[in-house]
């Protein structure tokens, strides 16, 4: 059997391994493959019966090619670069990797909103500029600095990853409010499930938990954002298509949002003109809340458990249907 990764390096840039893939068949291992090259792309699968791919689509006609291919595992959660019907109809079974970065995301939301509240960047770079050496007194600081205990922050989306950022944010004394686009209870009586409406004009701090659906898509606009807070704090770092940006970006400019992080863009990479990188008090990072080692690495052993099953007969993280 052969197994191709065709892009493989953000995963992976040298600190992990596929051996693992190893006992399963030969493995061929490209860095990155166009995601607009339907050439390139049937090329590099040539005969191989296994296609790992995060970021690089495989739509029909790729799949119409390379009529040998019986598997295709997403090194990732979401799974639209993947035309699941063309696969469905071909028997090719899709899998994804769910779950692997909760811990991890959770953890980036936090940094992001203590970056904003803190601005610990900031004053360490002042200092290493030679600021506090030449102050005249023992402390300063160049933006107001915010205490968080008290503040409202709420969750857009109430799944695993919303629930564990909640338990941080418990931890650090703020009130909790969620919005779920299906009824969810709290797991814990500290958190209370709200319209979204409500959330809008009762946060002090909105987080975003959901998916990117027709439903979701520019969902933070400038009517949602006319509901909010004063000073509200936005955070992001589920996908870039949530934002209207250029509402986003006018509303920072406005000061009626008082800072954002975000993690995600609608393109990426970014594009330079994305109106967010323009705007007053924008925290911006490329895609990195999934990246620690330990959660790239738990995303390998899911990647090759999920290939492991499926040679077994089984099904494990499977996202469509063979017809």
């Amino acid at each position: 059997m052969k197994i191709v990764v065709l892009d493989g390096y953000a995963l992976n840039p040298g600190d992990l391994t596929w051996k693992a893939f190893e006992k399963f068949g030969e493995i061929e291992i490209y860095d990155r493959t166009s995601y607009t090259n339907k050439q390139e792309i049937i090329e590099r699968i040539g005969q191989a019966e296994v296609i790992l791919t995060n970021k690089t689509p495989i739509d029909e006609v790729v799949l119409q090619a390379v009529p040998q291919v019986k598997y295709i595992g997403v090194l990732a959660t979401g799974y639209n670069v993947v035309d699941l019907a063309a696969a469905s109809r071909r028997g090719i079974l899709v899998t994804n990797i769910p779950s692997y970065g909760t811990a991890a995301v959770a953890q980036f939301t936090f940094a992001l909103l203590l970056e904003i509240a803190n601005q610990v960047g900031l004053h360490s770079m002042s200092v290493h500029q030679g600021v506090w050496q030449n102050n005249q007194d023992f402390t300063y600081w160049k933006t107001p600095l915010m205490e968080l205990q008290g503040k409202t922050i709420g969750l857009i989306g109430y799944g695993e990853i919303a629930q564990a950022t909640a338990k941080i944010a418990h931890a650090f004394n703020l009130k909790v409010i969620y919005w779920n686009h299906r009824p969810k209870q709290a797991q814990a009586v500290w958190a209370k499930q709200v319209t979204l409406n409500e959330l809008y004009q009762q946060a002090d701090i909105i987080s975003l938990h959901v998916p990117q659906t027709d439903e979701t898509t520019k969902m933070i606009d400038q009517a949602a954002i006319q509901q909010m807070k004063t000073g509200v704090i936005l955070l992001n770092t589920a996908r870039g298509g949530l934002l209207d940006e250029v509402a986003v970006a006018a509303a920072l400019n406005k000061e009626k949002i008082y800072a954002a992080g975000v993690d995600v863009v609608s393109k990426e990479p970014m594009s330079k003109e994305n109106p967010l990188l323009h705007a007053k008090n924008c925290f911006i990072t490329p895609h990195i809340a999934w990246a620690p080692v330990e959660t790239r690495q738990r995303l390998m052993e899911i990647a090759v458990d999920n290939l492991r099953a499926f040679l077994a007969g089984e099904e494990k993280n499977c996202v469509n249907q063979k017809l």
